[in-house]
């Protein structure tokens, strides 16, 4: 009797072990596979805003200059005299210098220009070739001639004798005249080995694709396809048409459009996938990440559980006392264990991105983790301190003063709430800080959940230092503005700043001058470019000597300049032009060589039909073409 008793009862505690045990498994394989897929989401994040800072900034240099040497008149002034110079050997060697001095100056792997009048190609030595149209290695350059863009992308390889046929990232932009007219294309090229380097690296660390696709879909650079092999992007994966879409029309700056791929829209087994745009390249930085090899290993651990626990009730059989007590505590050390290895994988993939990570309970004001409190203490906190008030003495304690009431509305309680509730999971913020020292820059980034236990609003947040990226970000910025050569501002940049001016202060007279060296084609064709730089150097000097700092110089051509001053009266603008002959009026000498530099200067008013900065810019112009008729060396005034 008690024999059947103690079986009965052996059954019935085993039969009890074995739900509980399938309703653990089955409750960890759930919380798992929710957490697992969260990471991926965050991790996922994290490495398509890491490749899409490092591309910008790869980019922003050699657009500047393609551009600027689009821009340059003395070019364009060459490409004018080539049917007069078709078998001069002189002529191409003068292109050669030009195209080569920037190769060395930037350490391109490529530049070249092509003529619009004969389709000749030039590059860094000398001519190369001339573009046919019927072979389909030149189809990029005859495309491109339907374009309105100020510049283009292709991928393609590089026929340059030397250059091994090496695929090439190429930056190309048109160069024409003032009236429209198109001259010819001239650019740079970067080989892709170090593009899909930098690619593969996040590959292999972040375990997820990358590709850099064009408006079409087609695969531009990745780590094992480049645009020359034009593969599209959807031939690999045969995505639904919505996802395509998707994919292809987002276009909102720095912001990212994530998705997963499952057709019933929820997270599933598919692929998770996220999309931005880059203006710099008119492409789609796409991140991939495959599920379904981790889903498979969640299933086989899955089974591997089954089966020890089908193990461990044979044991408690046997030995029913003992084994009960073992096997609660070891239930609870498998499930801290896996929970605990869990954590440290996702700790360990953000904290190689991020300085330090807390956690808030948003919903109840308070820390959500011992690291928190520990951390507001140490700033004077006391333990109890409502998060919102131990914000407040971050700001105080850390952070500049112009940047502490941003920090505390972007983070406050109430704002977190209502982000979330306008559907943002997400909150950034970037500042200058300091722990004692000197300020630097930091950004925080706050992720936004949900917790499903009960419902309370949790924010993680990520700290990370940005000081070195904000000051590259800075100085870029600064040298966009600015002509390399002269140190004085770009055309682009001189337009800008002059119209600020106009529309900020629309009474003020103001008196726009526009100076061109007196024949300085002759000095370059005497003594070479290397002594007409110094030219241009000296000059530009020379320019700036006679003004105020906060006075607008741009150089806006080869020799041209331009300055924009509020003047008091037309006398004192006449005034002002005869001290600029004077000053810009002497003899240059460098590299063994001399030569007499003087200037024409052409100078237009405001007035009320001439407000904006194309009004001026003709006036200045016309008056500096009677300026030069007259003789050079002298100036022009159109009131």
């Amino acid at each position: 009797m008690k024999k059947n008793i103690l079986i009965r009862t052996n059954l019935l505690v085993c039969l009890i072990i074995v739900i509980g045990f399938l309703i653990t498994a089955f409750l960890s394989y759930q919380m798992n596979y929710t957490v697992s897929l969260d990471n991926i989401e965050q991790v996922s994040s994290l490495t398509s805003e890491g490749i899409y800072y490092q591309l910008t900034t790869l980019f922003t240099k050699p657009v500047n200059i393609s551009l600027t040497m689009a821009n340059d008149s003395l070019l364009r002034t060459t490409l004018l005299q080539e049917q007069e110079n078709l078998d001069s050997s002189e002529y191409i060697e003068t292109l050669r210098e030009y195209l080569n001095s920037y190769r060395i100056k930037y350490n391109y792997d490529s530049v070249f220009l092509v003529s619009s009048a004969t389709h000749r190609y030039y590059n860094f030595e000398g001519l190369d070739r001339t573009l046919e149209p019927e072979n389909p290695e030149n189809d990029w350059y005859y495309d491109s001639l339907s374009l309105s863009q100020d510049y283009w992308i292709n991928v393609d390889n590089d026929e340059v004798a030397g250059a091994n046929n090496k695929i090439t990232v190429f930056i190309n932009c048109s160069i024409q005249e003032d009236d429209g007219t198109l001259l010819g294309t001239v650019g740079v090229g970067l080989q892709i080995d170090s593009l899909q380097a930098l690619i593969q690296e996040y590959e292999n660390q972040y375990n997820v694709e990358a590709y850099l696709v064009d408006q079409n879909g087609m695969i531009e650079i990745a780590s094992h396809y480049t645009g020359y092999e034009k593969v599209n992007f959807f031939s690999l994966f045969d995505y639904p048409q919505d996802i395509r879409q998707s994919l292809l029309i987002w276009n909102k700056g720095e912001a990212a459009d994530s998705f997963w791929t499952a057709q019933d829209g929820r997270r599933s087994g598919e692929d998770y996938l996220i999309t931005r745009y880059i203006p710099e390249l008119d492409w789609h930085l796409v991140v991939r990440q495959d599920t379904g090899k981790f889903l498979a290993e969640l299933r086989q651990e899955m089974l591997r559980s089954a089966l020890i626990i089908l193990m461990i009730i044979i044991f408690i059989l046997i030995v029913i006392t003992r084994v009960i007590r073992s096997f609660n505590r070891q239930i609870v050390a498998l499930t801290q264990s896996m929970e605990q290895e869990k954590r440290s994988i996702f700790k360990k993939a953000t904290e190689e991105l991020f300085d330090d990570i807390y956690e808030l309970d948003i919903t109840r004001n308070r820390p959500a983790n011992e690291a928190t409190v520990q951390y507001f203490m140490s700033l004077g906190a006391e333990a109890n301190t409502p998060y919102d008030e131990a914000l407040k003495i971050v700001a105080e304690k850390q952070i500049k003063e112009e940047y502490r009431q941003g920090y505390i509305d972007t983070f406050k309680p109430e704002n977190v709430i209502k982000a979330y509730k306008a559907g943002q999971d997400t909150l950034k913020y970037e500042f200058l800080m300091s722990t004692g020292g000197d300020y630097f820059w930091m950004r925080i980034t706050a992720r936004i959940i949900a917790q499903k236990s009960d419902g309370s609003l949790h924010m993680l947040t990520y700290r990370q230092n940005i000081d070195a990226e904000k000051r590259q970000e800075n100085r870029l910025q600064e040298l966009a503005q600015l002509d390399e050569m002269t140190g004085l501002l770009t055309k682009t940049a001189t337009r800008r700043h002059i119209e600020h001016l106009l529309k900020e202060k629309p009474d003020q007279l103001y008196a726009f001058f526009i100076l061109d060296i007196d024949t300085f084609k002759q000095a370059n064709d005497l003594y070479g470019h290397a002594f007409g730089d110094s030219v241009i150097e000296k000059f530009a000097a020379v320019l700036r000597a006679q003004f105020r700092e906060q006075d607008i110089i741009g150089r806006i051509g080869g020799d041209e300049f331009a300055v924009f001053i509020p003047a008091p009266d037309i006398a004192w603008v006449k005034n002002r032009a005869q001290r600029l002959l004077k000053a810009l009026h002497y003899t240059h000498m460098a590299l063994g060589n001399s030569w007499d530099v003087s200037a024409s200067i052409g100078v237009a008013l405001t007035a009320r039909e001439a407000q904006d900065f194309e009004s001026l810019y003709q006036k200045a112009d016309s008056a500096l073409y009677m300026s030069k008729k007259n003789g050079r060396n002298n100036y022009t005034l159109k009131p």
